[in-house]
């Protein structure tokens, strides 16, 4: 005797689109990462008259400028170079953190809803 069970399961899945998010990442990242070289260069006295320096010095004026004057910059003369800590480049640094942590639990992915079917054959054989 030939017994055939035949299953059809039907299920939506959701397919993500993790676009926004990336962006947003991307621009948020590049953003920390010039403030962290601003720092950075700051704390070890960089040349200020360095192309390089002096974009990322520009650039990221615009950011650190709102924080100035909350605490004030601590200075250091060595032989050659003045190393300045500026805390407003590190509480800049905490604030774009935080706004970009924001951004991204408010930005949620697109749901694509997609039907897959799938059909399962049984074919065993019985005797009695």
């Amino acid at each position: 005797m030939d017994n055939m069970t035949k299953q059809t399961e039907i299920r939506n899945t959701k397919q993500e689109s993790h676009l926004g998010q990336t962006i947003i990442g991307i621009a948020f990242g590049t953003v920390e990462i010039l403030l962290a070289f601003r720092l950075v260069f700051k704390l070890l006295g960089a040349n200020p008259g360095n192309d390089f320096v002096r974009g990322i010095y520009t650039f990221t004026q615009y950011i650190v400028g709102v924080f100035e004057g909350i605490f004030p910059k601590v200075t250091t003369s060595g032989f050659e170079t003045t190393a300045i800590f500026e805390p407003a480049t590190a509480i800049a640094m905490l604030v774009v953190a935080l706004i970009a942590w924001g951004v991204m639990k408010l930005i949620k992915p697109r749901s694509v809803n997609r039907s897959e079917t799938t059909e399962f054959t049984d074919r065993s054989t019985q005797e009695k």
